[in-house]
């Protein structure tokens, strides 16, 4: 019985060192930085006092516990993590090779597959991860690509272990595009909202219908059962719709379709949302939006301006600054909030739009997202200013744990730093 308990307890012991959470009890306090807990002032010459993970105590005059362990971060920054709110982190590792791309359905559901959850695809070991986490991005939105109702999205942090493991929220919002024409090319703008129109209807009486189509007493419907079940969290209001769409004229139908179905809404890219900021703010909307790209992609997006989100912010729409969607660009999204204070954004509010108003966004903000009690311990220390090209993230916490390493760019750099004089010739 001895050997069992034992052993019982040493495999406990693993388990929990492999998905990166504390298996002891375990107080540190990061002391003397300036602390950013974005929901409330900065903290000069502040403590940041972390038990088991969590956040037990923020300010500048807190009593450290003798058995805690001290990180000096004087003339350091401490801010909560990164958190991208639209990435394909773990999703896609190369995306010109469809082996490894794990971002949308095919061949079903005619382009509607909000049943489709996304994270199950999560591969926790990418390669991809340790790079975005060094670089202090803590957290971050899965969001699937593809069709007019794309699919289920969620939020996980950039921890150790498993899906399990680092899953925080799934689902998080489902996610449509009307921007692309919901892929369809050549249909009409006009046909696009139609369909969606349609399908919000349906979603909205398949719970009094679902009976007389078990019963074979319903005429078709215009999406498949298990979608319109996936709908569900949608049209009570538990989770928000994020519409992809980028001209003026898009984003404010999407803003109607909401109103008209009652439903929490999220506007994604929004290359054009400066045109039409009042709406969204008066919408009471969130607003996904990047800042480093001001060139027309197409014609949909001929109004880019890198003062977007900060036109956005001024007339009091919730903004998130979000970017590098592509997996291996994810860590850029903390250059997205750079450059969009330099071109008129509140530091502060940049600061918000990349931690806590996207923690808010996908329900999340009780777990990451601020620096105060009862919070994860999912936080950054950095160098400096976190917005500067050349400030660093100089240790990286995960729920409590340290999660920096070196990464495999970082491995490949130190192989071929330094190379034989005659590495070019032939053997």
């Amino acid at each position: 019985m001895t050997h069992f308990t034992r052993s019982t307890l040493a495999a406990a012991l693993v388990a929990s060192f492999a998905a990166g959470v504390p298996a002891m009890a375990q107080v540190v306090a990061i002391t003397g930085g300036k602390v950013f807990p974005v929901s409330g002032p900065a903290i000069e010459n502040g403590t940041v006092l972390i038990r088991d993970g969590r956040i037990v105590a923020v300010g500048s005059n807190i009593s450290i516990p003798a058995d805690a362990r001290r990180v000096d971060a004087t003339g350091k920054w401490v801010t909560p993590g990164i958190f991208n709110a639209t990435t394909s982190l773990g999703l896609t590792e190369i995306g010109a090779v469809q082996a490894t791309v794990d971002l949308s359905a095919r061949g079903q559901g005619d382009g509607f597959t909000p049943s489709l959850r996304v994270w199950e695809g999560f591969n926790p070991a990418s390669p991809l991860l340790q790079v975005t986490r060094n670089d202090g991005v803590t957290t971050a939105g899965l969001i699937p690509r593809g069709g007019l109702i794309g699919g289920q999205g969620a939020v996980i942090v950039l921890g150790d272990g498993s899906l399990g493991d680092v899953l925080l929220k799934g689902p998080a919002a489902i996610f449509a595009d009307i921007g692309s024409k919901g892929s369809d090319r050549g249909a009409s703008r006009a046909e696009v909202y139609q369909r969606l129109r349609a399908v919000l209807a349906e979603a909205r009486d398949w719970p009094r219908r679902r009976d007389r189509f078990d019963n074979n007493e319903s005429r078709p419907l215009a999406a498949r059962p298990v979608d319109l079940d996936a709908l569900q969290p949608v049209m009570r209001g538990e989770i928000p719709l994020a519409i992809d769409a980028d001209r003026a004229s898009d984003l404010v139908v999407a803003l109607d379709i909401a109103r008209e179905f009652k439903l929490k809404v999220v506007l994604t890219s929004a290359t054009e949302g400066w045109k039409v900021a009042d709406r969204i703010a008066a919408a009471n909307a969130y607003v996904v939006v990047g800042a480093l790209n001001n060139i027309p992609r197409d014609f949909s997006t001929l109004g880019a301006r890198q003062e977007n989100a900060g036109l956005l912010q001024q007339a009091g729409a919730k903004v998130v600054i979000a970017g590098g969607a592509d997996a291996f660009n994810a860590r850029n999204v903390k250059y997205e909030a750079g450059v969009a204070v330099s071109f008129g954004m509140p530091w502060d509010a940049a600061l918000r739009a990349v931690t806590l108003t996207p923690a808010e966004m996908y329900g999340v903000s009780d777990r990451v997202g601020s620096l105060q009690p009862g919070r994860d311990a999912t936080l950054v220390i950095w160098s400096g200013d976190p917005f500067e090209l050349y400030t660093r993230a100089e240790k990286v916490y995960v729920r409590g744990v340290e999660v920096q390493r070196p990464s495999r760019q970082d491995e490949l750099m130190r192989r071929y730093k330094s190379l034989p004089p005659d590495y070019r010739k032939q053997p």
